[in-house]
């Protein structure tokens, strides 16, 4: 066996994009260990660290060969017919075969003779020695960089070399021994950098397990992403302890933090008690967003006039570094009270003609028409659900006049926080000022649902009419791409209709919105069949994402029940019924039932009893008429746990029934009836879900 070491790979860069770190990072080290793989330089589960900060990328990986083991290589030549002619000598084609692979012509006598498929056919065995560590690694780490991750390239100085930012250094090591090789117009070597004010200077690294230990003592830098995040995490839940305060969510802000310093030292900041005045919601973005702060909370989770500054230095006097972040911060949330108190000098209702001049969609018109629709649609779905329809129009109304206001101009992402606010300060009721909020939701998996009936008929009413709307003009989701987020509206009107829930025909509420757009805007009317597959299947994909049996969600949806919030309940009340004993046999019976009745050509009536010749099809009949009234009064009181328990009692009879009966009989009178009570025992049977779906034949 060749020498095995640590091997350390490095890229000094400029500043790496920060939201890109730690996938750039993980891609890097990934590739570098498939690469080492794929020549046999290291095998089986490797040890690796993965180093990201936001000047370098690097890895070190334990157990690397100077040289991967030769190997038996038997190389296919081509068919015996093909290589030798009559007399066994060689053909004009082996030979051009060889030569093009550099296989000298007495190597012919040592080829193998074998069958590979029906052909008898040469092969050339041969050694192969093991790749070389110095010879393919600077090959293996530019493979790296060529596949990581990249949207755009940039140049630098004279060089035509490109990567994300510009490149400084190279460090290869094996060991303590430099690999040699050039990557990114770099010579490799053992010189990295530190911290770009702490360090003492550049470092030489005395070998590649030397890495980490020297960049912490010397550098000043914590090389590895997850523990800098977690220093980070421990200071910063430290320092809220010690001003009596909480951060609220944080891990998103937290791993950008992470990817912008090496050194991280968090210091407390505060601002003017006055800015209070201001949304909260405004203060905590401006800060989060344009300053990468962490606000501060009271136990109440109002926002506090402190905030927490992670800073790339660590110094005996922060009070500078304190002092420049406050003076920093001051002017941006200066900037959010001068829009707050400008836009609050304009009802909210007044900007509404501003609106016929902001685009929705080309082929869906303006905001204002898109409010005209909204505010028609809102009204009806609240009176669908007995709530007061002049509330949920003015909630429509309003939902999108925040979309001309200069705080939402600034801040995109208050669009909806800062309309409630401005409703309220012009003396609007807090259910349509909510509502108007709420529209929203939920923006995204696990958001949580808009509370109360207007709210929720504002939010149905948003993404109703964005679904049918689109749908109506073909811009339907393809792929991976979705540009009007149609995908998380489905799943947004899904989740308020059932996780509520709330009684609403989920066909006529795809009408009802329909029914806002203008004659003939929506082309096609197979949009609406399109759209209500479109979300049945993404009802499909979250049942079974929650853990829901996939046979039994087959059941419950191949009846498309347009009330969704019922169907929770029927897939309960389907759970217990496969448990039953009764349960297998009446699905296969139920699947067999189905097979029938589509081979059947006509249409057949009501059953006959006149006509019922055999006891076992005089059984199930009587059965069938006795237990129907109470299974439908089951289902009508949305009982259908017990509905399925009482269709259970029909196995004996209907296992009789298949076993004595002759359905397709020659008679065309007695086909027909026995039809007609299949017909009818499959309308009773199928009312909670499609049983034949649980069937595993």
């Amino acid at each position: 066996m060749m020498p095995a070491a640590m091997l350390l790979v490095e890229l000094l860069t400029e500043e790496l994009p920060p939201k890109a770190l730690p996938r750039l990072s993980a891609a890097f080290a990934e590739r570098i260990v498939e690469g080492l793989q794929q020549r046999g330089l290291i095998e089986g589960a490797t040890d690796r660290k993965v180093f990201a900060s936001p000047r370098r990328l690097g890895v070190t990986i334990g157990g690397v060969r100077e040289q991967a083991p030769d190997r038996e290589v038997s190389e296919k030549i081509m068919p015996v017919q093909v290589a030798l002619d009559a007399a066994g000598q060689p053909t004009v084609a082996l030979l051009k075969k060889m030569q093009a692979r550099g296989i000298a012509p007495e190597a012919i006598a040592g080829f193998e003779r074998r069958m590979d498929g029906k052909a008898e056919t040469l092969f050339h065995n041969r050694l192969e020695h093991g790749a070389m560590l110095d010879e393919v690694l600077a090959e293996i780490v530019q493979e790296a960089v060529r596949a990581l991750p990249i949207p755009k390239l940039m140049r630098w100085g004279a060089s035509e070399v490109q990567f994300v930012r510009p490149v400084h250094r190279l460090v290869m090591l094996h060991g303590s021994r430099v690999v040699p090789g050039r990557v990114l117009g770099l010579d490799s070597g053992r010189i990295t950098m530190g911290h770009r004010f702490m360090s003492r200077g550049e470092l030489s690294l005395a070998s590649a397990e030397a890495y980490e230990p020297t960049l912490l003592a010397e550098g000043k830098v914590i090389p590895e992403f997850a523990e800098r995040r977690a220093d980070i995490e421990r200071q910063l839940l430290e320092a809220a302890r010690t001003e009596g305060a909480s951060l609220d969510q944080y891990a998103d802000l937290l791993d950008e933090v992470t990817a912008l310093v090496e050194h991280p030292t968090v210091y407390v900041g505060e601002f003017e008690a006055e800015f209070l005045a201001v949304p909260q919601e405004c203060l905590i973005l401006t800060m989060r967003a344009n300053q990468k702060y962490f606000p501060l909370f009271d136990g109440e989770g109002r926002l506090l006039n402190r905030f927490l500054i992670v800073s790339n230095m660590r110094v005996a006097d922060p009070s500078r570094i304190i002092t420049g972040n406050q003076r920093v911060v001051r002017p941006r949330l200066a900037d959010a009270r001068f829009f707050f108190e400008q836009d609050r000098k304009q009802p909210l209702a007044s900007r509404l003609p501003r609106l016929a001049k902001v685009v929705y969609h080309n082929q869906l018109g303006s905001q204002l028409e898109r409010v005209e629709r909204l505010e028609r649609l809102c009204a009806a779905i609240a009176h669908r659900l007995n709530a007061d329809v002049e509330a949920a129009r003015q909630a429509g109304r309003l939902a999108k006049a925040d979309l001309v206001t200069d705080m939402v101009g600034e801040f995109p992402e208050l669009q909806g926080v800062m309309g409630r606010y401005y409703a309220l300060h012009d003396g609007t009721s807090a259910v349509v000022a909510d509502a108007v909020a709420a529209h929203y939701q939920p923006r995204f998996a696990g958001d949580a649902l808009p509370a109360g009936n207007i709210a929720c008929a504002a939010a149905l009413a948003d993404k109703l009419d964005a679904l049918t709307g689109f749908f109506g003009i073909g811009q339907l989701p393809t792929g991976d791409k979705d540009p009007f987020g149609l995908r998380r509206a489905a799943l947004g009107v899904l989740r308020i209709v059932m996780e509520t829930p709330l009684p609403l025909d989920l066909g006529a509420l795809v009408d009802e919105a329909a029914g806002g757009f203008p004659s003939g805007m929506l082309g096609s009317s197979d949009s609406r069949t399109h759209l209500l597959d479109f979300l049945f299947e993404r009802l499909r994909n979250t049942l079974r994402e929650a853990g829901h049996a996939v046979d039994v969600v087959d059941a419950v949806l191949a009846l498309r029940p347009m009330r969704v919030d019922l169907v929770p309940a029927r897939l309960e009340a389907v759970r217990l019924f496969r448990e039953l004993p009764e349960a297998a046999a009446l699905a296969a019976a139920n699947k067999r039932i189905v097979n029938i009745l589509r081979k059947a050509e006509a249409e057949v009536a009501e059953p006959d009893v006149t006509l019922l010749q055999e006891e076992a099809e005089k059984a199930l009949f009587h059965q069938v008429i006795e237990i129907a009234p109470l299974v439908r009064a089951h289902v009508g009181n949305e009982d259908y746990t017990e509905a399925l328990r009482v269709l259970a009692g029909l196995r004996t009879a209907v296992d009789g029934f298949f076993d004595q009966v002759m359905v397709m009989a020659d008679e065309p009178l007695t086909r027909r009836n026995r039809l007609a009570l299949l017909t009818q025992l499959a309308g009773l049977m199928n009312q909670v879900a499609d049983l034949s779906r649980l069937s595993p034949v």
